[in-house]
């Protein structure tokens, strides 16, 4: 039997029609398209909300070093001198470093670029002023970003999130 141009037509579009009825991997392709979208979702969440706590524990830290040095104090400092008497001389500065460094959870040596410790008012001392003086203490920050997903927001900074922390207070009463 021979086919005409209607017969050949008509079993092309059944052909066709059966081939599209075939939904064989259709659920893994869909889930694959969905499951892409929510896993760069997912981990965009968390690294932004990583970020976002990197930024609160090191003002925490600053806030926490800022009260330390307020009261005068510099008896955490871990390296203190020998003095010729044989007494240990305390640097406050040093201190107070270790201070935010014990109250950041260990990300002070990660993040940390650049301190800066200012004091307004009377005469300095150590750095941190004399008592009634206000000090600011500023600490730059820089996290590396973790997942690529984030980078490409972070350009200018070379794929790290560069942030400001600050405290400022007045110094207290203390004997110098």
């Amino acid at each position: 039997m021979r086919r005409t141009g209607a017969d050949k037509w008509w079993t092309g579009r059944r052909l066709t029609q059966r081939l599209l009825r075939r939904e064989k991997g259709a659920v893994a392709l869909e889930f694959t398209f969905a499951g892409v979208l929510f896993f760069v979702l997912f981990f965009a969440i968390i690294e932004f909300g990583l970020m976002f706590w990197v930024n609160l524990t090191m003002q925490h830290a600053v806030r926490e070093g800022a009260r330390y040095a307020i009261t005068g104090l510099n008896d955490r400092d871990p390296t203190p001198a020998q003095g010729e008497d044989g007494k240990k001389i305390y640097d406050r500065d040093r201190a107070v470093t270790q201070m935010i460094r014990e109250s950041s959870m260990g990300l002070y040596d990660k993040v940390v670029v650049e301190r800066n410790i200012r004091a307004y008012g009377g005469s300095r001392l150590s750095g941190y002023g004399a008592p009634g003086d206000i000090i600011v203490i500023n600490l730059d920050c820089a996290w590396p970003l973790l997942t690529p997903l984030a980078q490409p927001f972070f350009r200018k900074t070379g794929g790290r999130y560069e942030f400001t922390v600050s405290a400022t207070m007045r110094n207290e009463a203390f004997q110098p």
